[in-house]
């Protein structure tokens, strides 16, 4: 599984549903968000991850167009405290991909570690056990989590799945 199948999955769940999600969103906005997370949920679950759709600005509810394609959280592994690769590898590849990005380490303690990349208008937290992307996902922020699930999570991409 890579991310990009996971989001494409995600994008065509919220779509299909949409003519729902529009019409709760009128009636009871909170019932619509709610709606949204369990097709987030019922998603992730297919690839064994936890997938939560985020609206981390006020009035992105309504964006119906940008639904599956920004601003999303996969937990991976609850347990994980550490990476299976060195974080150097992570910021590198980061550079790389992204090209004029800032990168730290990130919430470093309990023996736990973590890497945030980041712009002045948007950033990806990399922890262990979770990825939250906090910004549209383009051709280079794709490409980069599609390496992360492989590299950094171990994730396999699966035949058929």
């Amino acid at each position: 599984m890579t991310f990009s199948e996971i989001v494409l999955d995600l994008q065509q769940e919220l779509k299909t549903n949409l003519p729902q999600i529009r019409f709760m969103l009128k009636k009871n906005p909170a019932m619509a968000y709610t709606r949204i997370v369990e097709i987030g949920k019922q998603v992730g679950k297919k690839y064994n991850i936890k997938l939560i759709v985020n609206f981390p600005k006020e009035g992105r509810i309504d964006e119906f167009d940008m639904y599956g394609k920004r601003d999303l959280s996969l937990i991976i592994d609850y347990e994980k405290t550490r990476f299976p690769i060195n974080r150097e590898i992570i910021k590198e590849k980061a550079r790389e991909v992204l090209g004029d990005i800032k990168v730290e380490d990130a919430y470093m303690y309990e023996n736990k570690e973590g890497v945030r990349v980041f712009t002045d208008n948007w950033k990806i937290d990399i922890l262990p056990h979770s990825v939250h992307i906090w910004t549209e996902f383009n051709e280079k922020v794709t490409e980069f989590c599609n390496w992360l699930l492989e590299n950094a999570y171990e994730i396999k991409k699966y035949p058929n799945k």
